[in-house]
């Protein structure tokens, strides 16, 4: 899955790479062999372009393979160790434990001045300064000192030679020609590490750049196993891309008019990243829902129309297919089109059209069938089934003569009606629905309803 941390790095990036007439580089970083998988890059390729940023950009470059980089990642290695900047280190974790003391001690220089030559089993040490502080500026973060003494001599190469994940990051972006690294802030403790690389390599930084940490109601990084953070479950549930990258944009950053809802376009011209904010980012479930309610009102009748296809077609649509009328949906689509937030909730919405019987809400019936309901239900299917004319208007008048008989307000006798017709209280007009379904279908429903009704009075008796 593509985390929605992930893609609000990627769009920062993607920014800054258009504004500057550069370059995106996409890196699959696959020496985990374990965390390694065909569907996964493409599960990465298809997320990115879910959020407008495809491979078929001028901008866009890529996928590399880290994997493809082995033999420049291990002379980078012999090179330092050459230079001697980096030795050879047989140590084991229970003998450095032996010699400190403690668990929780980095590694202790050991094996600096042994002079080690390479062997089987022995790990690649990168030898850190010992005085002095390494400064890294982040555009983000500002200067920021880290004391060399609190760096451990870190390892760059496995004891079978293969180079660890933060010396092939740095060769893999000299090679590249990386300019710009905007990332989350939770890797700023690893770039001091990183930026002695490069130096040691010869090659200055890069702009550095750590996003603000996302986080949840509860002020907590978001987190895969507690959290909903996955780009592609969101996609599913219906937030359209365009709202979705709005939304992330937003995360850390804000255009300085406070317009919050405006297209990508204006976004990228107003995005700078010396504006990101250091505070943690909340990612609000609602305020998304409300920019997705927004981007679901500005479309066309017909692009609403396409765009809740997936959820009223296939397995997802709890009616027979051959139910489905599609002439009947475009009648009723503009209305769902202002009530909606989600486009997955479209299938509450209109799934009482397409039933044999409408799906009953408890909670609805509950609220709705109260005493007096029966004579509601009733007294409506009398007036609407001598109606000549079945028309939104005609059923309105025609209710609003039967709520000022009961001595009940319109509201409280469209309530069970509603209930009755569409099985919950909260949906499309009432009256439009109602002639969209039919004179037939809307008596046979509101007889059903007599009848449950009745049956529920009897058991009331009894009880």
């Amino acid at each position: 899955m593509f985390h929605v941390g992930g893609a609000r790095s990627a769009l920062f990036n993607w920014v800054i790479a258009r504004q500057q007439e550069g370059i995106f580089v996409l890196r699959i970083e696959d020496t985990d062999e374990a965390r390694n998988r065909p569907e996964w890059v493409e599960g990465i390729i298809s997320a990115l372009a879910a959020i407008g940023i495809s491979t078929s950009d001028r901008a866009f470059e890529g996928p590399y393979f880290q994997s493809a980089n082995a033999e420049a990642q291990r002379a980078a290695a012999l090179r330092l160790h050459g230079e001697g900047k980096a030795y050879y280190c047989d140590c084991t974790r229970e003998e450095l434990v032996a010699r400190t003391g403690s668990q929780h001690l980095g590694y202790d220089g050991h094996c600096r001045r042994r002079g080690l030559e390479h062997a089987e089993g022995r790990a690649l040490r990168f030898e850190t300064p010992d005085e002095g502080a390494t400064v890294v500026d982040d555009v983000v973060r500002g200067h920021t000192e880290f004391p060399n003494s609190a760096l451990e001599d870190f390892v760059i190469a496995r004891g079978n030679g293969s180079p660890v994940f933060i010396l092939a990051n740095a060769v893999d972006d000299i090679r590249e020609g990386i300019t710009h690294v905007v990332r989350g802030e939770e890797h700023l403790s690893n770039t001091p590490k990183q930026q002695l690389l490069w130096e040691a390599l010869g090659t200055p930084p890069p702009v550095w750049a750590h996003l603000p940490v996302i986080v949840n109601e509860k002020r907590q990084k978001l987190s895969k196993r507690r959290d909903k953070v996955a780009l592609e479950d969101y996609l599913a549930e219906g937030y359209l891309p365009e709202a979705l990258v709005n939304y992330l944009m937003l995360l850390g950053w804000g255009p300085s008019d406070d317009v919050e809802v405006r297209p990508f376009a204006e976004l990228e011209k107003l995005f700078r990243l010396e504006d990101v904010n250091k505070a943690s980012a909340f990612f609000d479930v609602k305020k998304l829902s409300s920019f997705n309610g927004d981007y679901v009102r500005a479309l066309s009748e017909e692009d609403f129309a396409l765009a809740c296809q997936p959820w009223l077609s296939g397995d997802v649509a709890p009616w027979d297919p051959d139910a489905f009328d599609e002439s009947v949906w475009k009648m009723v689509a503009p209305y769902a089109q202002t009530r909606i937030t989600v486009l997955s909730e479209i299938t509450n919405y209109v799934d009482w059209l397409f039933l044999d019987v409408p799906a009953r809400d408890e909670a609805s019936w509950a609220k709705a069938m109260k005493p007096g309901a029966d004579a509601v239900v009733a007294a409506a299917r009398e007036r609407w089934a001598a109606l000549e004319t079945w028309t939104a208007e005609g059923l309105h008048t025609s209710l609003e003569e039967v709520a000022t008989g009961l001595g009940l307000k319109l509201g409280k006798a469209q309530a069970p009606v509603r209930v009755a017709v569409t099985g919950r209280t909260v949906g499309l007009p009432l009256f439009e629905s109602v002639e969209i379904l039919g004179r037939e279908r809307t008596l046979a429903r509101l007889d059903a309803v007599k009848a449950a009704l009745a049956d529920q009075v009897s058991a009331d008796v009894v009880r």
